[in-house]
């Protein structure tokens, strides 16, 4: 394994920064709990993929070309897997009846968590991978089969077919929280606990929290492996998966009332798992036998940003032809 870019001044520099956007975040831009605007949303969207591609670029100018480009493809597969949070989100929100002006709070604690989180999962996966390059094939089989897995359940939802499986999922971990955590149906505004005839009670608020932040664990089990699939340098593992994390709560705000446009972007994602599956499994036969050093990650950029284009416009025109077909009056 290659010696990693992030000394320990860009990783203490980086944390700092995180944590700097985090408090201003809460304590100036949203110290008053409101309703996220569309136009509020997409600002602070174009803030975030603006920034991100600031950092692009300065890993392609101060590392090398190679490096930007490996930040740069993570973070679109990051941002685009984070569209399946957003999905799980409007659920938990509609399924918990969190008002619309409460939801950032939830999300802005739920990133937090997500970032802690995430950054363990990160280093312990870099040192198995380190130590233990066979695990790269596990990983490749895994993202492939979590690809084969979002088509076949897009099919049955395009079908008509809905599990059960996340209803009751969902239903287990609150059951499981409120065998340890006295709670109350009840929300008492922005607080995630209250008091009540002298107990202290857990809202709605909490329990809606836990359910996002188990939902973002899941989804980084096939986001961080897919991104060790671009690179295996924890700094540009790390930070692509914190400024597509960084932004998520945006683009939720900004993409959640109109997800259902997006008809055909899980079988984009399904194929860019699947792409990026197969590049781990195949990964040192290229590199060994057809193209010296592996499969460039300009390709790679190119292909999943091909693949991901193909899907929106898609998903687009399927949209707006069905708009067409519905009666008016």
């Amino acid at each position: 394994m290659e010696p990693t870019i992030g000394t320990p001044a860009l990783w203490v520099g980086f944390i700092a920064f995180v944590l700097v956007m985090l408090a201003l975040d809460l304590g100036v831009f949203h110290r008053k709990d409101h309703v996220i605007s569309v136009r509020e949303a997409a600002i602070w969207s174009a803030i975030w993929v603006g920034i991100s591609l600031l950092f692009a670029a300065g890993m392609w100018a101060f590392a090398s070309p190679t490096h930007g480009i490996e930040f740069l493809t993570g973070y679109v597969i990051e941002k685009s897997l984070s569209i399946d949070n957003i999905f799980v989100f409007v659920i938990i929100f509609q399924r918990m009846k969190i008002p619309a002006e409460l939801q950032h709070r939830v999300l802005y604690w739920g990133v937090l968590g997500a970032i802690v989180l995430r950054a363990i999962m990160i280093v312990a996966g870099a040192a198995m991978l380190a130590n233990f390059h066979w695990l790269i094939y596990l990983f490749g089989v895994f993202l492939l089969y979590t690809g084969i897995k979002i088509f076949l359940d897009w099919r049955k939802e395009r079908d008509g077919v809905v599990p059960d499986a996340e209803h009751d999922t969902e239903s287990m971990i609150m059951r499981f929280t409120k065998r340890f955590v006295r709670t109350t149906p009840e929300l008492d505004g922005h607080n995630f606990f209250t008091v009540q005839n002298g107990v202290r009670l857990a809202t709605p608020l909490l329990l809606t929290l836990v359910l996002v932040e188990l939902s973002d664990v899941v989804f980084a089990l096939d986001s961080i492996p897919a991104i060790f699939s671009v690179t295996l340098d924890p700094f540009i593992v790390f930070t692509s998966n914190i400024f597509a994390i960084m932004g998520l709560r945006s683009l939720y705000f900004l993409l959640g009332p109109m997800l259902e446009k997006f008809h055909y972007l899980k079988v984009g994602l399904s194929i860019v798992l699947g792409f990026v599956g197969l590049k781990m499994l195949v990964g040192d036969l290229v590199k060994d036998h057809l193209w010296a050093g592996g499969i460039p990650s300009w390709l790679s950029l190119a292909v999943i940003a091909l693949i991901l284009g193909v899907s929106i416009a898609y998903s687009i025109r399927h949209a707006a032809a069905s708009d067409q077909s519905r009666p008016r009056g």
